[in-house]
């Protein structure tokens, strides 16, 4: 082609990454010209399938090209089989040969083409978790120290099979590594497809195969410098690999070998050997240091190891540097003793022995005690007041001699004393540092701001360090860490309005005085001084919570009397400190009052009478908790687990209410996802016939039929999207109560659907959900800001708090009990994983898929690029699991099959017959239909519900499906994942993973709950090895977030971040 094209201009097109792949195509002889010619080119770049590449010449001489692979978040630049196309052109240019239809050999093609189908996969070594059935050997390793030459010594392992060794230690690791047959004794071949190894052992067997690489140099250098050339039963370990060896040889119980000794387990220790060195005083008026326990010992100073009574001691690499000349040193002067001249002994003293110390245990002898004895520093600080002065008087007392630091802090006459002179140095920065003068005979101070944060924050770090004296003027200016306001929280009741009061009180002090305190406390003052002169700290953990009070009350006038009137809406941030704080004291009204929130059942609220046989004890409860919050004018969350009857206790307390409803002329208003209007109908049918409700829905003009129809209605039911529609009539309407069924609907404060509901109008509002955090804690303040307002400030304030404040204010106004604490006699939910490798061909398609997403996805792992690519990058994920599940899913005309879909057919095949009833859920409505397709000709009739199910009809099928009409029901994860009672069913299986756990056991509680006679199986079906596992594993990391919050271990999961992606598509 005549076209201008190099290098850089292919990686500027390309990228360096796809240059290099490409480069790699080409070297490899995989570019294939189908046409070529001046103003243009097509060619195949053959991969793992074959790529179609156009080269297109343009009129400004510049060219373009195109490729058929999948471009998944490519938007930049061009792709790897491109680079190879333009490297292929540019390198027949510059050589000058013909590219016009290159033509390959043939047969050589069709060699490697075969080759593709016919390789064997390598058999991985370890042991597989599932579906293993090879017999897992026995080996063992052992360590040895080996004598390389000019007195070094360099580690070594053996490995042995049934305590016999294995006598060529490099054949057998490599051959480990090829899957190949190894042949190591006459009367045993190790073979891959027959044998593996424990987990453990692989591990060390892994690592052996990399240092077998690394060794080949090793061995050369070492033949050059000390002569040894190695041996073939051993292995010698380069001390790079020796610190990430040790645990797995640890772990798997190695021996080791030494001076001829063998140990039956490698142990290591961190710190020093038992070497012993003791300083003696000699006649000559010297001293001497003699060392012991060097004998049997080695020093490998390359591994930073020594080797001494059957352990592996660890040491710093200085230290054992030192260690290993000191032994060095001693044979030539074919003694022990080292001797210490007088003049050194005080620099031995205090700079060598420290450092012996690290590689060994110092003992000095009597004499050397009783003539260089250091004893504890013992610092006295001495504080007074006088004439308005603070003064300090500092000492510095070893035993019998006493240092002035100010007068002198040269070593004083007498016997030798080694000083602590950093502990002495720390004692005189503090001091340094708090501002005081100095004179000869010590520290002054007259400043009352540095006076007091000497006194409250310097003082406790030096009576760390020293001993201290005060007078009672001392103890006196400071007043006592526990005074501090108490603030009395009393009940009230006044014209219908709760209320509380909150008075502040002090021992001894007058409310005038306290207001001065609060006005401080509001202007951040560090201390206020009383009119006794003592200083009052305002940085009490006690004064920040009175200050962190004053700031969220209304602020007062001048003339207020230490108290606050506040009604109780309007105080509900303060109930979680009042609990259990040191500086509010509840009056018994109030704890009355806190006392019928957290226990509704004490309160009197009759349960109406033909409701009171069907209720359990635990729906009871809720229904009175409902009314105690209504009685107040607060709203609620009831958090119940899915299958505990939340619809249920809302119809009882809507009963309770009916005469106000009809007196008032105000109707309860139920919102709910589309698919669950008619259930509410038939519930309030089954258990409320006296109950006039009323479905709004169909189309406009039916619904303004409805609407106008309704005003004898006691309940109105519609859904989330219809109320959005008809927003405006809603929004002027005023109601008795609202229920928001499914409250996560609007969890994202954000949405067209919060703003619409956060509009309506009622006395009282309920908000009825399972989960109701699913990705973050910020939903749940989405939720109580529709249904309970005043419970929480601003979003911004909200995200301030920590999960244990969150978790305390909300436990008054959110109601969350779990099937297993309240429903004993409800059957076992049995879960389990079922693993399955991909076949064959799905491998193939899927390892090819990844290669591209992943090289894709790597420039899209960044914070400011993976927003504007995040829908492409998460459908590239979508396109692997729906290869998991089936690759026809995406790809036309596969014929293939699914290693998922035969194992369902399989469970489904052993669930026919053993009589199990199956609920099969799927996000992808594709893969049901594959499922009902393959059911229909095997003539096993089924269920059908996604999301084109109308909702009268997902009533009609469900019944039918708890009366014991057809086994099977095929249902989409979304769709019926919520609503559903299908307590006929006793076998859940997941066919697909869900980010979201909480998605999961919604789906699967719907047979899981009140009226399950029978013990539940979920099954969740995982295809190994493939991005559906990291899912698994995603999920398991992410089931906290509830836990911190509510009283109840709910699951839940965080948002799909680029450390997730990054995680999921990565090795």
């Amino acid at each position: 082609m005549d076209i201008k094209v190099n290098n850089k201009i292919i990686k500027e097109m390309c990228g360096t990454l796809s240059f290099k792949r490409g480069e790699a195509y080409y070297r490899s002889d995989k570019v294939k010209f189908d046409e070529y010619n001046e103003n243009s080119c097509d060619a195949t770049v053959f991969g793992t399938e074959e790529f179609h590449v156009s080269i297109v010449k343009d009129r400004n001489g510049g060219f373009r090209g195109e490729c058929s692979c999948p471009s998944l978040a490519n938007f930049q630049k061009d792709c790897q089989h491109i680079a190879a196309v333009l490297l292929a052109i540019y390198d027949h240019e510059q050589k000058g040969t013909n590219s016009r239809l290159q033509q390959t050999n043939g047969g050589d093609l069709t060699k490697g083409f075969m080759t593709i189908f016919n390789d064997k996969p390598t058999q991985a070594s370890g042991h597989h978790r599932y579906f293993e059935k090879r017999a897992v050997l026995d080996i063992s390793f052992t360590c040895k120290a080996l004598s390389v030459g000019n007195g070094q010594y360099m580690l070594g392992l053996e490995v042995a099979l049934k305590s016999t060794n294995v006598l060529h230690i490099r054949d057998f690791l490599l051959g480990v590594n090829e899957g190949e047959p190894i042949r190591l004794s006459s009367e045993f071949t190790y073979d891959p497809d027959l044998h593996c190894f424990s987990t453990k052992t692989d591990a060390i067997i892994q690592h052996l195969i990399r240092v077998v690489h690394d060794e080949e140099s090793l061995l050369e250098s070492m033949s050059h410098t000390t002569g040894y050339k190695g041996t073939n039963q051993t292995l010698i370990i380069p001390p790079s690999s020796w610190k990430r060896l040790v645990p797995l040889l640890i772990d798997s119980s190695a021996k080791l070998e030494y001076n001829e000794r063998l140990f039956d387990h490698l142990r290591v220790v961190e710190g020093a050997p038992p070497i012993q060195f003791l300083l003696d005083e000699t006649s000559q008026d010297n001293f001497q240091l003699t060392v012991k326990g060097f004998e049997g010992m080695l020093v490998l100073n390359s591994y930073r190891s020594v080797l001494c009574d059957g352990q592996v001691f660890q040491l710093d690499g200085e230290d054992c540097d030192r260690l290993f000349e000191l032994k060095q040193m001693l044979p030539f002067l074919d003694t022990n003793h080292i001797p210490i001249p007088s003049k050194d002994i005080t620099y031995f003293l205090q700079k060598i022995v420290p450092d012996l110390k690290k590689i060994g245990h110092v003992e000095l002898s009597r004499a050397v005690n009783q003539r260089f004895f250091k004893t504890p520093l013992k610092a006295r600080l001495y504080l007074d007041r006088l004439r308005n002065r603070l003064l300090a008087g500092l000492e510095f007392h070893y035993e019998g001699v006493v240092i002035q630091p100010l007068e002198s802090r040269d070593v004083p006459t007498g016997p030798m004393i080694i000083r602590d002179i950093a502990k002495e140095q720390e004692i005189l920065e503090l001091l340094d540092e708090s501002g005081f003068s100095k004179t000869d005979g010590g520290y002054y101070m007259q400043n009352e701001a540095l006076e007091y944060e000497f006194l409250y924050h310097v003082v406790p770090k030096l009576q760390k360090l020293v001993q201290l004296y005060a007078t009672t003027a001392i103890r006196n200016r400071l007043v006592r860490k526990e005074t501090h306001p108490a603030i009395r929280v009393k009940h009230k009741k006044r014209e219908r309005t709760n209320w509380l009061e909150f008075k502040f009180e002090m021992d001894g002090i007058s409310d005038n005085q306290i207001r001065d305190i609060l006005v401080a406390l509001e202007e951040k003052r560090k201390y206020y001084r009383l009119r006794n002169g003592s200083l009052l700290s305002l940085e009490t953990t006690e004064m920040e919570e009175i200050h962190r009070f004053l700031t969220t009350v209304p602020i007062q006038d001048e003339n207020f009397e230490a108290k606050w009137n506040l009604p109780v809406s309007k105080s509900l941030h303060l109930l979680s400190s009042i609990d259990d704080s040191e500086v509010f004291t509840a009056e018994k009204s109030f704890r009355q009052f806190l006392d019928h929130l957290l226990h509704p059942g004490k309160l009197d609220f009759e349960v109406p009478a033909e409701l009171d046989p069907i209720l359990r004890d635990y729906q009871k409860q809720g229904y009175k908790w409902m009314k105690t919050l209504a009685s107040y004018g607060f709203g609620g969350v009831l958090a119940d687990d899915m299958g505990l009857g939340k619809t249920l206790q809302s119809i009882t307390y809507i009963v309770s209410e009916l005469s106000s409803i009809r007196e008032q002329k105000k109707p309860v208003l139920i919102v709910c996802p589309s698919s669950l209007t008619y259930n509410w109908l038939n519930e309030m049918k089954k258990f409320a016939p006296n109950l006039k409700a009323i479905v709004i829905d169909g189309n406009q003009s039916k619904r303004e039929n409805l609407i106008q129809n309704s005003e004898a209605m006691d309940v109105m039911i519609t859904s989330y999207p219809l109320l959005r529609r008809d927003s405006k009539w809603y929004e002027n309407q005023s109601f008795h109560t609202v229920f928001f069924d499914e409250a996560q609907a609007f969890k994202n404060p954000a949405t067209q659907t919060a703003r619409t509901v956060k509009k309506i109008q009622a006395d009282h509002r309920f908000g009825l959900t399972g989960t109701p955090v699913e990705n973050a804690i910020e939903e749940l303040w989405s939720i109580f800001h529709v249904v309970f307002p005043q419970l929480f400030q601003g979003l911004r304030e909200y995200s301030h708090l920590t999960r244990k404040t969150i978790a305390r204010r909300v436990r008054p106004f959110l109601l969350r009990r779990m099937k297993e604490d309240v429903l004993a006699e409800l059957p076992k939910k049995m879960e389990s994983l079922e693993l399955t490798e991909l076949l064959p061909e799905q491998k193939k398609l899927y390892a090819a898929y990844l290669a591209k997403l992943r090289t894709d996805t790597l420039k899209h792992l960044d914070r400011n690029t993976i927003r504007k690519n995040r829908i492409k990058i998460l459908a590239g994920i979508t396109r692997l699991r729906q290869i998991c599940c089936h690759p026809s899913l995406f790809v036309d005309g596969y014929q293939g099959s699914s290693a998922k879909f035969q194992q369902l057919l399989h469970i489904l095949d052993e669930s026919r017959r053993t009589g199990r009833r199956v609920l099969i859920f799927s996000q992808f409505t594709k893969m049901l239909k594959l499922i009902g397709k393959e059911l229909a000709m095997q003539g096993q009739p089924y269920f059908y519900l996604d999301g084109e199910t109308a909702a009268e009809k997902r009533v009609e099928i469900c019944n039918r499906f708890n009366e014991g009409e057809r086994e099977l029901f095929l249902i989409s994860l979304k769709a019926g994942g919520t609503g559903l009672n299908l307590t006929g069913a006793d076998t859940v299986i997941l066919y697909d993973l869900w980010w979201n756990p909480a998605v999961e056991e919604q789906a699967a509680d719907r047979t899981h709950r009140i009226g399950q006679e029978k013990v539940v199986n979920v099954i969740k079906l995982v295809a190994r090895g493939t991005i559906e596992e990291k899912m698994n594993e995603l999920q398991d990391k992410k089931r906290e977030l509830i836990a911190d919050i509510i009283d109840s271990e709910e699951q839940a999961s965080t948002t799909l971040t680029e450390e997730d992606i990054r995680e999921i598509l990565m090795e």
